[in-house]
């Protein structure tokens, strides 16, 4: 049931170990994350960052020139042709699987069969040994405020409108919130974030946090955190949002407002209840290490778990459940591991505990870190700003996560996620030999640093 990151990922590999497939999704191949998420936000991000250098930074780099035009739906339109190509290669891979596809709404009769029902009211139905519930996620959004597309937006309208606000109010500050910020800002809008809890991206390392806040200021994103968002109201001219901190209220006006404070998973009017699966108190189905619901036979994997909603993480349960299916050796995920990547500019990168969640659980830790403007590959990128950190136990030598921020380090990521998995410590990161000059040698200098012996700094 669904087609995304997590569901056509499950569908390949029960198909590779000889099950008969068949995917079932109301709306397109590739999910939230192909059509309007990771990949088109992508582009916008890559349209973002040829923008800024040309309206911020051109005399750094020695360009000059009269009358700059930027056209952002040409940066729209390039981004729904990323996607477009993309969700056309997950049909073709459907094909090369011999995976039935069904455009339609699913709904379970019974514990092995489901009800799928087609745009135009025709019904089908599919008897399955096993079902597995791929449904994703949807934008949480309070009742009281009305997203109408236009002035109230989610990340879903945000992602396909082709004219910019003049002015936006981003509540809350996750991924979506500072990669919009990013986007917006780099041509010219007036952001301002709103946050309720005490700092900007407040899942990360508390560092990562104040850098960041330190580079928005530089281009010009307003944050506001600490405060809670007590009314979103749209007025003629765009928006009114009231903010409150410590018992004082402020009114910030906009043109549009970006509602980006979580999701809410898509586990309703699925007939999970009635064939007796559980769902806990947030509305997340419950599952075991293997993927299984308390109900035999029925599988969920993804954002509909609630266990890390990220697409490369279902992706992974994808798999993981298939080989469950199909009797095939598999492993076990450590949530906690995984890797988590933010596309803001600086992009943000952390796996892992953070330094404080590392000593609350009575870690005695030695830090690593190292900044980019040691880094002659980022000082040649004109882009150094932020650092490497690596959070290390100081008994055992063991890897407990690492936080970054800076220039493409969600690209350090896996050397850092592969090292851990494979229990190697950062004596044995050091002296891998990183090339010159490239980023990744901030991994080294960072893995040296943990030792106490980092070179360049």
């Amino acid at each position: 049931m669904s087609a995304g990151p997590a569901g056509y990922v499950a569908a390949i590999r029960a198909a590779q170990l000889k099950q008969k497939v068949a995917i079932v999704d109301k709306q397109w191949l590739g999910g939230v994350c192909l059509n309007v998420g990771c990949i088109p936000s992508k582009s916008l991000l890559k349209n973002a960052e040829v923008a800024h250098t040309l309206r911020e930074r051109a005399k750094d780099f020695g360009f000059s020139f009269d009358n700059l035009k930027l056209d952002y739906s040409v940066a729209v339109k390039r981004s729904r042709q990323n996607s477009d190509r993309l969700v056309k290669g997950i049909g073709f891979l459907m094909k090369k699987n011999n995976i039935t596809v069904f455009m339609g709404e699913a709904k379970f009769k019974s514990k092995d069969v489901l009800a799928v029902t087609d745009k135009d009211g025709k019904g089908t139905e599919l008897a399955a040994k096993n079902i597995i519930v791929a449904t994703g996620a949807s934008a949480a959004v309070p009742g009281a405020w009305k997203v109408d597309g236009q002035k109230v937006v989610t990340y879903w309208e945000a992602i396909l409108q082709t004219t910019l606000p003049k002015s936006v109010v981003i509540i809350g500050s996750g991924a979506i919130g500072v990669e919009f910020a990013t986007v917006w800002s780099s041509y010219g809008v007036d952001v301002t974030i709103v946050e309720m809890l005490p700092r900007i991206v407040p899942l990360e390392d508390e560092e990562i946090s104040k850098e960041l806040e330190k580079e928005f200021k530089k281009r010009g994103i307003k944050t506001m955190a600490g405060h809670k968002v007590e009314s979103v109201e749209a007025t003629d001219a765009g928006v009114k949002v009231k903010v409150s901190a410590e018992g004082k209220e402020t009114m910030l006006e906009a043109n549009q407002a970006l509602v980006a404070i979580g999701f809410r998973p898509n586990s309703k009017g699925l007939g999970l209840e009635e064939v007796g699966v559980q769902i806990n108190e947030r509305g997340f189905v419950e599952i075991n290490q293997k993927m299984q619901t308390n109900v035999p036979g029925i599988w969920a994997i993804g954002d509909v778990t609630g266990k890390l909603m990220l697409a490369h993480v279902g992706s992974a349960m994808g798999i993981i459940c298939a080989e469950h299916i199909g009797g095939h050796e598999t492993v076990t995920l450590e949530y906690e591991m995984m890797p988590r990547a933010t596309y803001c500019q600086p992009q943000i990168a952390s796996f892992g505990m953070t330094e404080a969640q590392a000593k609350e659980r009575g870690h005695a830790v030695k830090i690593g870190r190292f900044p980019f403007q040691a880094n002659g590959k980022a000082l040649g990128m004109g882009d150094y700003g932020g650092f490497v950190k690596i959070i290390v136990d100081e008994k055992y030598g063991e890897l407990l996560g690492a936080s970054m921020i800076g220039p493409e380090v969600t690209e350090l990521l896996p050397e850092l996620t592969l090292a851990r998995m494979m229990e190697l410590t950062p004596h044995e990161i050091a002296r891998n030999v990183h090339a010159h000059p490239t980023l990744s040698e901030a991994i080294m200098e960072a893995a040296h640093g943990a030792e106490g012996n980092a070179i360049h700094i």
